[in-house]
């Protein structure tokens, strides 16, 4: 039976701003959900707050509502659209089914005769509810650990007294973990307990006895109204309980699972799916394991939505969870779907996979600065990178060379803990790097059964290590001249860089790169088809690996690649990895607007992408996906194989823009702006000449590479001063400092951090209003899309300050000079695509903080302020199709938009809140007001100088 006719118009509810524990991937998911719908025809309703994002993209839904999440805006809508039938709340995370709950609470759905689809809430109240959960497990025959409710700081203290330590507290109806805690000591559980109290909405905490060293696995199930349920992925984490799942290592599939266990853990996931409640969708269930024979199971949690594993699960498996959950909710059944990746096989088929994926989240601690580091059951990571390899090795080893912390993969580049209680506390302490400490304390000699008693890894995984170890030992016996064949294949079937092999054979990454030539040691690329290669796949989604060759039958050796290059012009664009503060969700709406932009231009689209949370990754918006590090070596080898017209760098952020210099070295065209021009922009001696040149005016300024300069340039330049390194994105590392002292400390402290590099010093302009301006050059023309006054002043950084478009209280001359200074630098900077520039204004005088030309992270909020497609236009700019004169601008704004930060402090409690150069948060929300004496505006206003941090 196809879909509930009745089902004509339905609202979604988005998940707002990023925060740690609710990231892009329900974006990804809200995207997949809205594009389903309208394949049949539904009209769909969206509202959210991010303005960042593709999914608030006016193509993407019939009506979008860039609203806070309230109910009051959910009556606003309802009026505007008395023809909704049912609102989907299951895309938007925690946040949408918070405010869904709320909004059946106060009666709403009901008044206006919406139906709630996709989920049940009386479902959610059994998983949110930990006491009635645990009833109905024990009822079901599912395990559960030991654990009581309490809501009130004594009915704690006395479960406490009756389990004894160590335990968990989990908080209530909360998100990403939060409010959550290990109690290892008697000490430590009054503060914690009363903090699991205050963060809970409802003031209850379940206490459970700690299952410390037990495995945990996770499994995504997907269920139709006939009750007929797939598996789709079992994910298992490589950390034992006691470390989120959102900081995790995870692989999937489970590598450590008996068969016998694994068959026994899918019967408790389909009946804990079935006793919660009646309703098709998505279901996420987590379950501990004990770590010896018996495999004991224990549930641990159900989420009877769309989780932040789907998308993980999605990406690994290539099936389109939300997509499917979607027309499940609107009544289609498994069996009437097709896999949209095989095209021939049901949705009803399970995926399987022949190969292995692994997920490594992404930190940014050295953005809050006393924070502790040590992982627990409070989510702290801001994003994550999956890789795809034919073994758990190689796919280990290209995750770890996406994550982009300037590591070549695991060992063999240098940079390894060499002091053995230093590597002893970060096995001890779960730190973000203990995926590179265990290398390192195998490589110091600490014996397997010493690293598992401490970190409770299984020794499957540890012994996986241990092989690798191994086999850098071997290599480094050879040089370049020597070693075999099969020794290289070896190691790069097992995903060591050419940059660590290099480093184990002490030569060149060139020169290995050239041995594997000679040697025809080649990447060959395999698509990922849910279904082990059973059945033809129709969708272009790759990974590469190495394989040894076969000999055909006419003595021709090959090994299979899976991608065919068609004879179409073609352009690669490079995604932006995994997300971090400074650079987010922003450039990831970009590269999918470049890909869309190309593909409209006639061109054949690549995307090379490592993030699964995002859009750019979805298997169908590119012609053509290839699920890789945005590492050299990967990308080198796709442009060789598939020889595109040019790659487009300047919408992936700095991980895309930090290529440009290797692209050029290697003759390979850069789309847009040069590569001589981004480096210039960023090269401050070069840039300021170029300014003068231009009279236009900048902050006096001058560079150091020491300490002892730095002081020197201190005597000419007046404090304050602010201190910046070159080529860093969200103000990383950047300080304004009122002394000698300080200076020298910061200095010191940056170059220890970031050897060799080039550091900025700029008399900091005190007092200065800060202004920033977007815009599309052609080389030739110049079109200025926003100019944004910040409320907050100059020295707080722009991705931190609320933005106001158009600007409240610059003149005419102000403005004046604004639009000379980015018209001029566009054009002095031979700019093909976008700029964006920063301004400082003091005593009615304009001056330069800096120049980008590239996407920045403001295109996307002005796009959905405006309601004009930018990204699109400045991508037809940058492959030559377009003229900025070619396009009828006509923007659209009644009042005003702002860019509101969002911060995850909460998430760190004993951190410093003050804000300053270096960028804290982690998403933003947009506001529309109709004009300045809103209460919401004059509320910014008046707080704007409290954060100021010298």
């Amino acid at each position: 039976m196809p879909k509930n006719e009745k089902l004509k118009s339905i609202l979604i509810i988005g998940s707002g701003p990023i925060i740690i524990g609710q990231a892009c991937e329900f974006d990804y998911s809200g995207t997949q959900a809205l594009r389903s719908l309208r394949e049949d025809g539904i009209e769909t309703i969206l509202i959210n707050s991010n303005p960042a994002t593709i999914m608030t993209d006016p193509t993407m839904a019939d009506h979008v509502y860039l609203l806070p999440l309230t109910t009051k805006s959910i009556i606003k809508i309802l009026k505007e659209h008395p023809q909704i039938d049912a609102v989907l709340p299951t895309m938007g995370g925690q946040t949408a089914l918070n405010l869904c709950i709320e909004a059946d609470e106060k009666g709403i759905w009901e008044d206006f005769d919406v139906d709630i689809i996709g989920v049940d809430i009386d479902a959610i109240n059994i998983t949110e509810d930990r006491e009635q959960f645990r009833e109905l497990m024990l009822k079901i025959g599912v395990g559960m650990a030991p654990q009581a409710t309490a809501n009130s700081y004594l009915k704690g203290k006395e479960i406490a007294q009756e389990f004894g330590f160590p335990l968990v507290i989990r908080a209530s109806y909360t998100l990403g973990g939060a409010g959550a805690s290990f109690v290892y000591k008697e000490e430590d559980f009054d503060e914690l307990l009363t903090r699991g109290l205050e963060v809970s909405p409802i003031h209850e905490v379940m206490i459970d006895k700690a299952l410390i060293g037990w495995k945990e696995y996770e499994l995504e199930l997907l269920r139709d109204k006939n009750d007929n349920v797939v598996i789709i992925c079992t994910i298992e984490n490589m950390d034992p309980m006691g470390i989120h799942t959102g900081d995790s290592i995870t692989v999937a599939p489970a590598m450590t699972l008996s068969d016998k266990t694994f068959q026994k853990m899918r019967d408790m996931a389909i009946h804990m799916m079935r006793s919660i409640g009646d309703f098709a969708g998505g279901c996420n269930v987590q379950f501990a394991v004990s770590p010896d024979e018996n495999e004991e199971i224990i549930a641990i949690e159900i989420n009877p939505r769309v989780s932040r594993s789907s998308a993980l699960a999605s990406k690994a498996t290539g099936y389109p969870i939300a997509k499917i959950a979607a027309k499940l909710a609107t009544g289609y059944t498994l069996d009437e779907l097709s896999n949209q990746i095989t095209g021939s096989t049901s949705a009803l088929f399970e995926p399987t996979l022949d190969y292995v994926v692994v997920k490594i989240p992404r930190w940014n601690f050295d953005k809050f600065e006393g924070s502790d580091r040590q992982l627990g059951l409070q989510m702290k990571a801001v994003g994550e990178v999956m890789a795809i390899g034919r073994s758990f090795q190689e796919a280990l080893h290209k995750a770890t060379q996406s994550l982009e912390i300037k590591r070549n993969g695991l060992g063999a580049d240098g940079k390894g803990y060499k002091d053995y209680q230093q590597v002893i506390d970060k096995l001890t302490y779960a730190s973000w790097d203990r995926v590179f400490a265990i290398y390192d304390a195998i490589q110091m000699g600490i014996p397997l059964s010493r690293i598992h008693e401490i970190t409770k890894i299984d020794m499957w995984f540890l012994k996986q290590y241990e092989e690798l170890h191994e086999l850098e030992k071997e290599i480094s016996k050879f040089t370049i001249d020597t070693i075999e064949r099969e020794l290289l294949l070896e190691a790069k079937q097992k995903g060591y860089g050419d940059r660590q092999i290099a480093h184990m054979l002490k030569c060149l990454e060139s020169q290995v790169y050239n041995k594997r030539d000679e040697f025809k040691i080649n990447r060959v690329y395999k698509l990922v088809d849910t279904c082990a290669a059973e059945f033809k796949a129709q969708t272009p989604y790759y990974y590469s690996t190495f394989e040894n060759e076969v000999e055909t039958p006419n003595g021709e050796k090959i090994s299979a690649n899976e991608s065919v290059v068609s004879d179409k012009k073609k352009i690669i664009v490079l995604g932006s990895g995994p997300n971090r503060i400074g650079q987010g969700i922003e450039f990831d709406y970009c590269c999918v607007h470049g890909v869309l932009a190309s593909a409209e231009c006639g061109y054949e689209t690549i995307m090379i992408n490592c993030n699964p949370e995002t859009v750019s990754t979805d298997f169908d918006i590119a012609d053509k996906l290839y699920f890789e590090p945005v590492f050299w070596e990967h990308i080198y080898d796709i442009i060789r194989h598939e020889k595109p017209e040019g790659v487009i760098v300047q919408l992936g952020g700095q991980t895309a823009l930090k290529l440009a210099e290797k692209l050029d070295r290697y003759g390979i065209k850069i789309i847009g702006t040069t590569y001589q021009s981004l480096d210039l922009a960023e090269d401050r001696g070069s840039f300021s000449s170029l300014l003068k040149e231009n009279d236009i005016p900048y902050p006096e300024f001058d560079t150091a590479s020491t300490a002892d300069e730095a002081l020197a340039v201190a005597e000419k330049l007046d404090f304050p001063i602010l201190v910046r390194p070159s080529y860093v994105l969200g103000g990383q590392g950047m300080k304004i400092v009122i002394n000698k002292k300080e200076l020298e400390e910061h200095v010191v402290d940056l170059l220890r951090k970031i050897p060799n590099n080039k550091l900025l010093l700029d008399h900091y302009l005190d007092g200065a209003i800060e202004a920033e301006a977007d815009a599309i050059c052609d080389g030739e023309n110049v079109y200025i899309i926003g100019i944004m006054e910040h409320i907050e002043p100059c020295g707080i950084h722009s991705g931190d300050s609320n933005a106001t478009l158009p600007p409240f209280n610059l003149g005419e001359f102000v403005m004046q000079q604004i639009k000379d200074h980015t018209k001029k630098i566009a054009l002095a900077l031979n700019t093909v695509g976008l700029i964006n520039i920063q301004f400082a204004i003091k005593d009615d005088k304009v001056y330069i903080i800096e120049a980008n030309p590239r996407a920045s992270r403001t295109v996307p909020f002005i796009a959905k302020a405006y309601g004009e497609p930018y990204v699109n236009y400045a991508t037809k700019v940058m492959l030559g199709e377009k003229k900025v004169t070619d396009f009828d601008f006509k923007p659209k704004l009644e009042g005003y938009a702002i860019k509101q930060p969002v911060f995850s402090f909460n998430k760190f409690p004993n951190v410093n809140k003050k804000l300053g150069p270096e960028m804290k948060s982690t998403g933003e929300s947009i506001l529309f007001i109709d004009n300045l004496k809103e209460d919401e505006f004059y509320n910014l206003y008046s707080r704007r100088k409290m954060y100021l941090s010298k």
